[in-house]
């Protein structure tokens, strides 16, 4: 069993920040953050909640969920899927537990996005590094996805600011191993 560390909290959150080198909004409300997840159909892990509360920062590589283009946020959570879909119609790849793989490319790409649409949601951090959007869930890796080139960045969000932007080790997997993102950690190197 893997050991979860504690919940990140906003002061906490904003003394990460002050290390992103990005302006900053100030943070969403309850609210806001419901709306969010209601228009995009997810949720926010419990972590993720806590960093937009303590602040939004600001920049290209950062979602703007409140002033963002939909359509481009949309396209930032879809990413993820869209590199797997990738990696079958180029690369060859297909899951054992998606059965026998059709020899028709489209029927391929069916039989695996109909697969997908069941895996966990992974919400943008920033440019391509992601968080399980688990509701509540607080330790999980934040994941640096392109196709199925999966790379843990953080063992939690608090790991994953203080190794990107504050300098630090990623460190060693915590005891016991890191928290597993069911579907994504099966790629992780």
């Amino acid at each position: 069993m893997s050991r979860v560390q504690a919940a990140l909290t906003v002061e906490e959150a904003r003394t990460l920040q002050q290390d992103l080198g990005e302006p900053l909004r100030p943070g969403l409300t309850p609210a806001e953050l419901d709306d969010v997840e209601e228009q995009f159909g997810f949720s926010f892990s419990a972590d993720h909640r806590v960093f937009l509360t303590a602040g939004v920062p600001v920049g290209q590589r950062w979602p703007d969920w409140l002033h963002g283009d939909p359509d481009q946020l949309r396209k930032r959570l879809d990413w993820p899927v869209d590199g797997v879909l990738y990696d079958v119609e180029n690369n060859d790849l297909w899951l054992p537990e998606w059965g026998g793989r059709p020899r028709v490319l489209s029927n391929a790409l069916a039989v695996a996005r109909r697969h997908l649409a069941g895996v966990p949601q992974l919400v943008p951090v920033c440019g391509h590094r992601y968080l399980p959007g688990v509701p509540g869930g607080v330790g999980y890796p934040v994941l640096s996805v392109y196709q199925t080139d999966v790379v843990v960045y953080g063992w939690d969000l608090r790991g994953y600011l203080r190794h990107e932007f504050g300098g630090a080790a990623l460190g060693e997997e915590p005891e016991g191993g890191g928290r597993v993102v069911e579907f994504w950690s099966r790629f992780v190197e």
